[in-house]
């Protein structure tokens, strides 16, 4: 995995290198992290399972982790989903966590 890989996908490297102190190892580590997280199965389980509470909080620490990263293509469906979820909204959010598992995935094979 490298800056220009992650910058490809559509990762906002500048932005998330520059929350990592542009220590480009620490950064490249913790997008590493991220990508491994629990919190993707635990929100598409939680949606499988129709519980709305479980799926907030996972998808909203989600958030907060590509956030801080920049990796921008996996924060969007997650983002999306989060704010319906704030609110509870009953709906399908599967196509949300269909996205985010597509994209997800694409880093992984970096």
């Amino acid at each position: 995995m490298t800056i220009e890989a992650l910058a490809s996908l559509g990762a906002n490297t500048a932005e998330g290198l520059a929350r990592c102190m542009n220590n480009e190892a620490f950064y490249l580590r913790m997008v590493g992290m991220a990508l491994n997280d629990k919190g993707y199965d635990q929100f598409a389980e939680s949606v499988a399972a129709g519980n709305l509470d479980a799926a907030f909080e996972a998808a909203h620490a989600l958030k907060g982790i590509l956030s801080n990263l920049s990796l921008t293509p996996i924060l969007a469906p997650v983002t999306e989903a989060t704010e319906f979820l704030r609110t509870r909204t009953a709906m399908d959010y599967t196509p949300y966590v269909k996205e985010m598992q597509e994209q997800r995935e694409k880093f992984l094979s970096l």
